[in-house]
């Protein structure tokens, strides 16, 4: 089942300036996506886009068979985000913010307890829970924002350079939960930069250049016998 789709996908900043052109993915129920690409090429635009913050031109984004400019409350019912720097509420104690956001998905006592406290746990943030976000290094609020954004269980969880500022064993356990994630059927649509993460990580990925999409498919399609770093350089250079 499609949990996301971009169809056509444009985004242009004046006449001349298209951000994105003419962009097309699918991402399924069970995916592990990685959206690969230069800086400036077109990832966080089209991700912002996907997440309702920002308006586009042409085309129509669809998640989980809702169109996201039509039908944007019940995108984001389904739908996590975790930009590549958080902006939390720094007034606020980490699980403060944690039970504001279960508040605005009607998250109920019993289900978000359960949730904080495994998850706190795994990311080894319980005791700084209590503190003002405001004390928080950037590593710590990432780990807030990822709890956060799991915290209503997701169907699609979606990712700006994720893997930034955390330590390797946060980095370590935010693998294991979006594999744990797509095994019970929902999707993970992430950008990235370090493409060793993401040969091993994903099961699909589609390169963005200038805009457009270069590659898309299958890991194992697109790489065959190569690494992906050696695939990307190799389609980047010829197009």
């Amino acid at each position: 089942m499609d949990v996301l789709k971009i169809t056509n996908y444009t985004k242009a900043y004046g006449k001349d300036k298209k951000a994105c052109d003419n962009v097309s993915l699918t991402v399924s129920s069970g995916d592990i996506f990685g959206f690969i690409g230069h800086n400036g090429a077109g990832k966080s635009t089209t991700i912002r886009a996907v997440v309702g913050v920002l308006d586009f031109d042409e085309g129509s984004i669809e998640i989980d068979g809702h169109d996201v400019m039509k039908d944007p409350i019940a995108c984001k019912e389904v739908t996590a985000y975790i930009p590549d720097n958080p902006d939390l509420y720094e007034n606020l104690t980490g699980i403060q913010y944690l039970n504001f956001v279960a508040d605005a998905f009607g998250i109920s006592a019993a289900d978000r307890e359960a949730r904080i406290t495994d998850y706190a746990a795994r990311f080894e943030i319980a005791d700084a829970l209590k503190n003002l976000i405001s004390s928080y290094s950037h590593g710590m609020k990432q780990k807030v924002a990822i709890i956060g954004a799991l915290i209503h269980e997701p169907k699609l969880l979606v990712m700006d350079e994720p893997f930034v500022g955390l330590d390797p064993k946060a980095s370590y356990t935010l693998k294991e939960i979006m594999r744990e994630m797509c095994a019970k059927g929902s999707a993970v649509f992430f950008s990235t930069h370090v493409l060793d993460v993401a040969e091993r990580l994903c099961n699909r990925i589609a390169i963005i250049k200038k805009g457009k999409i270069i590659a898309n498919g299958g890991m194992e399609e697109l790489i065959g016998d190569k690494s992906l770093e050696e695939v990307f350089l190799e389609v980047a250079s010829n197009e």
